[in-house]
């Protein structure tokens, strides 16, 4: 087994299009202009019957706004630079419960866990390092460098 094509860190579908759907909303932002589900969706390959599950929680968690009417939609409530990658995985996929370590403890799982403690901190550090904006401007980046032709 490869150890480099190892996914230790598993990224759901719901977390993934989640973030697709930020990233939408996140470089419509500065138009002022909601984005419809359908317009979401055209952009980005999920589901609508899952993305409308998504933004509804979103909504109740005041990352989203959603208005309605014929111009009405979904729009960020904060700025995508005041939105961390760990706050999305964290609302999307709940807050995970600290596992019970009343079991008798060993030398040997004390260090076992004190490693894994040390991946899942470095882990929060790198989601909560990156925000919506830098999504947005490393796509930017990279669509300038290899400018795709539509028909």
């Amino acid at each position: 087994m490869n150890s480099q094509n190892y996914a230790l860190l598993d990224l759901s579908s719901k977390v993934e299009y989640a973030l697709l759907a930020l990233l939408e909303l996140a470089s419509h932002h500065g138009k002022k202009v909601p984005l419809t589900m359908s317009e979401i969706t055209a952009k980005q390959p999920i589901p609508e019957r899952y993305l409308e599950q998504i933004l509804t929680n979103l909504r109740r968690a005041g990352v989203v706004q959603s208005q309605r009417g014929s111009k009405g939609g979904f729009v960020l409530v904060r700025e995508p630079w005041q939105i961390t990658l760990l706050e999305i995985v964290t609302l999307v996929e709940g807050e995970r419960k600290e596992k019970d370590s009343s079991s008798s403890t060993t030398l040997e799982k004390t260090l076992v866990h004190e490693i894994w403690d040390q991946a899942n901190a470095a882990c929060i550090e790198v989601l909560s390092r990156h925000t919506l904006q830098d999504l947005c401007q490393e796509r930017e980046a990279r669509a300038q460098q290899s400018p795709m032709y539509y028909i």
